[in-house]
């Protein structure tokens, strides 16, 4: 870089204007690790310093301009080339001219627009960021800072229960409920199995919870699920009239609020799957979605307006429509 700008570079640091106080939040980046970033709403004004360090005191730096970036970006890992931006700010910290000693520049996006929640998948990734850059001829110096951002939600005015009968005609009928549909990210899952008819032999009974991830449109669409977590329900074969409590806690697993047609590129949604499995290890299972939504640790005045949004965004109604006892369950003992 030295050689192009004629002996002369700088570094680039940006730093918020309340790093100290600001609370971090751990994210998932693309190798499956995790690393801690500062943690914004929606409506949060984004604010901080740009330090611009030469590298070789007493000699100057020419440049075309000093801006900096607020972006909210979308890139699917198949279509890499080409991001996908729902949110782009620029403030010019300096117009074209010549540094001839290191410099700080103040900025400030005010009550900025995060529609959606920072997230990391098998497939796609939605992230903002903050982009400092020094424009020059041949060589643009510039510097990224990644931040996370939650999406608040209010508690929904409708939670309805869901309540549905399965089974497989004549040889099984079983009765499932839980408490409501609509569970945030720390709830707990509360249920009831009843076993109302009981003629093929059961071994093992689990409730895991599905992610599935789907991306692109049209013919170009891309399914990924991953089992969250399995619970074990019953291990032993159940009596007619028995009845089994579901107590799950989520906190201890890693999700995110449910996610929809996120900007018409991809959505991420939660199942629970009811699987049963019998003495000649025959699978049968049922799924059935749920929602699940952003509760705040404190809710603030200011994040009102945030958390309407967020609410009305992640609001949607489950299919409660219950089957015919003899199309119940999806049965792979025929395969």
């Amino acid at each position: 870089m030295s050689f192009f700008s004629f002996g002369q570079s700088a570094e680039i640091d940006v730093v918020l204007t309340d790093a100290e106080t600001r609370k971090k939040a751990e994210h998932k980046t693309e190798d499956g690790k995790k690393d801690k970033y500062f943690l914004f709403y929606d409506g949060e004004t984004v604010a901080g310093k740009v330090n611009v360090t030469l590298k070789n005191p007493g000699k100057r730096l020419e440049h075309q301009g000093i801006k900096i970036e607020f972006v909210g970006q979308i890139e699917l890992y198949y279509d890499r080339g080409n991001h996908h931006e729902f949110v782009s700010l620029v403030k010019d910290l300096a117009r074209p001219g010549e540094l001839t000693q290191s410099q700080t520049f103040d900025f400030e996006f005010t009550h900025v627009e995060k529609p959606y929640e920072s997230y990391t998948g098998q497939n796609v990734k939605l992230r903002y960021f903050l982009r400092a850059t020094v424009s020059r001829r041949l060589n643009d110096i510039s510097k990224e800072m990644d931040i996370v951002v939650h999406t608040l939600s209010t508690y929904p005015e409708l939670n309805s229960s869901i309540k549905m009968e399965v089974g497989i005609e004549d040889c099984l009928h079983i009765e499932f409920e839980y408490n409501k549909s609509k569970y945030h990210l720390k709830d707990v899952i509360v249920g009831k199995i009843y076993f109302l008819l009981v003629r093929i032999k059961i071994k093992h009974m689990e409730i895991d919870i599905i992610k599935r991830e789907t991306t692109g449109t049209g013919p170009s669409v891309y399914h990924e699920n991953d089992t969250i977590a399995k619970y074990e329900i019953m291990d032993g074969a159940p009596v007619r009239g028995e009845s089994i409590p579901i107590r799950l806690f989520l906190a201890g697993y890693e999700m995110t609020p449910t996610m929809r047609d996120i900007n018409k590129k991809f959505s991420v949604r939660y199942y629970l799957n009811l699987v049963l499995i019998d003495e000649e290890e025959r699978r049968y299972f049922k799924q059935q979605e749920i929602t699940l939504w952003r509760k705040g640790d404190v809710v603030r005045k200011s994040m009102s307006s945030q958390a309407t949004i967020g609410a009305q965004r992640f609001e949607g109604s489950v299919s409660l429509e219950s089957s015919s006892v003899s199309s119940m369950l999806d049965l792979k003992c025929r395969a």
